[in-house]
């Protein structure tokens, strides 16, 4: 009995890692417009998001976003591009795969970015940490 109930819960446990890797990610649902709150510069939290405002020439620190969100580990590009003005990565956590979506949006004020989660309520503060990661490097100063 006991066999069976331990191979009923590893395939339970099989079907949902599966589910959270190979669930399709549908641009048309999170490649919109982010939304950003707070003062320009600071990262705002909330359970399963975060957001960030920085002012500056949009596309040029769109562009530098890009090549920062590419080079974390784990993120690819969902959709979007620098020409378009707008860009959705999905980062994957190491061990599960759960999927977060960061789109950032070039303006003339500057750039809006928006990290959220896709499954459950609390993202436990991964989203605005790598929003964090994301403005130092950008706003590094090369030398």
């Amino acid at each position: 009995m006991a066999v069976f109930l331990l191979g009923g819960l590893l395939a339970a446990l099989v079907i949902f890692a599966a589910f959270v890797r190979l669930a399709p990610s549908d641009p048309a649902l999170w490649h919109v417009a982010p939304l950003a709150q707070g003062a320009e510069g600071s990262v705002v939290a909330e359970k399963g998001a975060a957001s960030l405002r920085l002012a500056g020439d949009g596309a040029a620190l769109l562009a530098r976003l890009d090549d920062i969100a590419l080079a974390t580990p784990r993120t690819t590009r969902l959709a979007g591009s620098v020409a378009e003005g707008r860009i959705t990565w999905i980062t994957r956590s190491a061990v599960w795969g759960f999927p977060d979506y960061t789109t950032a949006e070039a303006g003339p004020e500057g750039l809006v970015v928006q990290a959220r989660l896709r499954f459950g309520r609390d993202d436990m503060g991964v989203n605005a940490a790598r929003l964090q990661d994301w403005q130092a490097s950008l706003t590094a100063v090369p030398g």
